[in-house]
């Protein structure tokens, strides 16, 4: 570590609350596509995406365009104080592409949070019920709400004391985890049976992929069931997209892989190519439950952030970034199945599209992977409930050039890792 950067470690120190983590030890000065750059001029390829922001890439041409030309007109009004066009035709296209029944309608906020927020209190106002039942290592945020919802405790509860009540979670069904689509569905009727009754029920809310969990993809047969179940005791079902959307997976959301709609979606992240905004999308007399005033936010649907994300959608159709995610997606996942025949601690690779993960036999050797990687130039980031699953979040828009190089670094650090593994099981 450089002089500046040991400097900019302590500067951090002194100033920030702990609570506030990184991950690298050195400091961005510039970033372009897939590459990150310091200071010093070193270089890494960027495989994190800002944790899935940047599906479109670091300061894509056309992003970068759309705000300096809405940096020409305004900044700010408050889009409830007075309105702008652009705010209801971003509305008017996620609407005609957004996997719901029938006619939907958007609001937009800030946050992935809030959208969750939003999309828990529309759904509380449509049903007039008050529970909510998410999914063992769902994430769904940081606030005191989503908290609740987030079904992992360290590092995101632990601490903060009571959580919102009328939030009770149900297994997410993974074979991996040994966790079968049966076992799920009991879950749900174990929780109608001993925490609240279904009439009470206002949603089920479900990542279709899981983020912060391990990317583990919702099985078929466990949608179509769900959905049923929630048909039936006239449930709502939530789709958190956050993580998941805007072709990540190969579709403009997880939801279009099958043949299930949801009745609210909720977006952020690679909605805006960098810049804060979110989304819930839903049927549109669900939607229109809340009373005039019941939504909004100071900073929801920021002009800049709403002219980014009109460039982010043109940027996904010319470029025809679901069909890139999943060709990606199968180059990364046939080299992770070569890998995993290799190497013993690999012991699962799964993924949908672009949102693919490596599963590895403990966190340690998840995070001796992470490290050598990140020495070699090659960012990546961690996931799971045990900490031991290395994710893949590079921009869509990468170069081909760059993704083999990033393959490269990949191979050259696991057997790497892998020798070092055998050489201290010998030593011991």
């Amino acid at each position: 570590m450089s002089e500046k950067q040991t400097l900019l470690q302590q500067r951090k120190a002194q100033a920030l609350p702990r609570g506030t983590g990184t991950l690298c030890d050195w400091y961005v000065a510039r970033a372009e596509n897939a590459t990150l750059w310091d200071a010093e001029g070193n270089s890494w390829i960027d495989f994190a995406g800002g944790i899935a922001v940047l599906n479109t890439g670091h300061r894509h041409p056309r992003v970068e365009q759309a705000i300096a030309d809405q940096l020409t007109k305004f900044t700010h009004t408050a889009f409830q104080i007075s309105p702008y066009e652009s705010y209801v035709a971003l509305a008017e296209r996620i609407n005609q592409r957004v996997p719901v029944a029938g006619a939907a309608k958007t609001a937009f906020f800030t946050t992935g949070a809030e959208a969750v927020e939003n999309a828990v209190k529309i759904a509380r106002a449509a049903t007039r019920r008050h529970g909510i039942i998410t999914f063992g290592n769902a994430f769904h945020g940081r606030t005191f709400m989503t908290l609740a919802m987030t079904g992992k405790v360290a590092p995101y509860k632990r601490d903060f004391g009571p959580m919102p009540p009328s939030v009770f979670h149900a297994r997410y069904p993974s074979a991996v985890q040994g966790v079968s689509v049966e076992a799920a569905l009991a879950s749900l009727e174990d929780i109608f049976s001993q925490d609240i009754a279904a009439q009470d029920v206002a949603a089920i809310v479900l990542e279709p992929v899981q983020g912060e969990g391990g990317f583990h993809v919702v099985p078929e047969a466990f949608l179509l069931a769900l959905r049923a179940l929630a048909d039936r005791h006239g449930i709502l079902l939530i789709a958190d997209e956050i993580q998941s959307g805007f072709a990540r997976t190969g579709k403009l959301f997880a939801m279009d892989h099958y043949p299930v709609k949801a009745d609210l979606i909720t977006m952020a992240k690679s909605l805006a190519g960098g810049m804060p905004l979110s989304a819930v999308a839903g049927r549109a007399e669900v939607m229109d439950a809340p009373g005039p005033g019941g939504l909004g936010g100071t900073y929801a649907g920021n002009p800049l952030a709403i002219a980014a994300a009109h460039a982010v959608l043109d940027v996904i159709d010319e470029e025809q970034l679901c069909e890139r995610a999943a060709g990606l997606g199968a180059q990364l996942t046939t080299f992770l199945q070569g890998q995993k025949a290799r190497y013993a601690a690999i012991t699962d690779v799964r993924g949908l599209g672009s949102m693919v993960a490596v599963e590895f036999d403990r966190a340690s050797t998840a995070q001796a992977v992470q490290k050598m990687a990140m020495a070699n130039g090659l960012l990546l980031l961690t996931c799971g409930a045990k900490g031991n699953v290395i994710r893949f979040l590079y921009p869509l828009t990468i170069p081909d050039g760059q993704f083999a190089e990033a393959l490269e670094i990949l191979s050259a650090t696991l057997e790497s890792c892998a020798t070092r593994a055998e050489q201290e099981t010998i030593s011991a």
